[in-house]
């Protein structure tokens, strides 16, 4: 699986996950993909820094995902018809990485990027945790050499 960063022609940016590059290049090229923002099927891939991880025993990352106690926004009903649509196996995939999150790291909901600057300045003890932040939150701890991760929290059910 491979996340982009893509921007709509409006100029939203959000992430999607894809199986491979060629997935990715014939949803865009179909304009099957459309901004959770406004709906947007005019995509392209947007820069984005690459993520690695420094590996090791004990070295967790803090991993960013909506908080649970949040309500999410009412789905706009096209992004809704790409979620229905998302290949069974994906869904199934995002859902057990939910529940491996869940269960391993600590939530800390809207105080993701306060928790992960007390973690990484030392200043709390290192431990995994997720949450939320906003897109500014998210760039603010990229450029501070924050290591974390961007997740698509998929809602249990239907």
């Amino acid at each position: 699986m491979i996340l982009y960063r893509l921007r709509c022609a409006k100029g939203h940016e959000f992430d999607s996950w894809f199986k491979d590059g060629k997935t990715y290049e014939r949803q865009e090229k179909r304009s099957l993909i459309g901004c959770p923002s406004c709906g947007s099927a005019k995509v392209v891939r947007a820069p984005m820094a690459p993520r690695i991880g420094k590996g090791g025993k004990g070295a967790e990352t803090p991993v960013e995902t909506p908080a649970e106690t949040t309500p999410a926004p009412a789905p706009d009903p096209q992004v809704a018809a790409l979620a229905r649509a998302m290949p069974k196996e994906m869904r199934e995939t995002l859902l057990k990485l939910r529940e491996q999150v869940e269960k391993n790291l600590e939530p800390v909901g809207e105080k993701f990027a306060e928790e992960a600057r007390k973690i990484h300045y030392g200043e709390s003890d290192k431990r995994g945790i997720y949450g939320q932040t906003t897109d500014e939150e998210a760039e603010a701890l990229a450029d501070e050499g924050i290591e974390f991760g961007r997740l698509p929290w998929i809602p249990r059910g239907n």
